[in-house]
């Protein structure tokens, strides 16, 4: 099993700990938990946010690098189930990463002067 198989299969019993089975079994169910978790990305992003000295007049403000690196985990905790939410299992966020990565570099390829939404609709 690999690194991202045993992530997927950790949070699913996490998860599951905590009385959340995924993906749900309703789209009324899945709606509410891709905004459960789209806004604990938000409160983790923010909590990321307050890790780094942002505030430009403030002069007491450290960076706190360990915290974002736990930061960064909690949000891939919720990323995760995100992904489980819609269905999507470790293999599937793989094969879709490779897909839009080589989608990202044939933007950049093109000087990514205009938008095109149909170049990742196959993905």
């Amino acid at each position: 099993m690999d690194k991202l198989e045993e992530i997927f299969r950790m949070q699913d019993a996490l998860n599951r700990r905590i009385g959340v089975v995924l993906p749900p079994a309703t789209d009324e169910e899945k709606a509410k938990w891709v905004l459960n978790y789209t806004r604990a990305l938000q409160q983790e992003t923010a909590e990321l946010v307050d890790s780094v000295p942002w505030k430009w007049w403030a002069k007491y403000q450290k960076f706190d690098e360990q915290n974002a690196k736990v930061e960064v985990v909690d949000l891939f905790h919720f990323l995760v189930s995100l992904a489980q939410t819609l269905g999507m299992s470790a293999d599937d966020v793989y094969q879709a990463y490779l897909k839009k990565n080589q989608v990202n570099h044939q933007r950049q390829d093109s000087g990514y002067a205009s938008k095109d939404e149909a170049d990742s609709k196959h993905i």
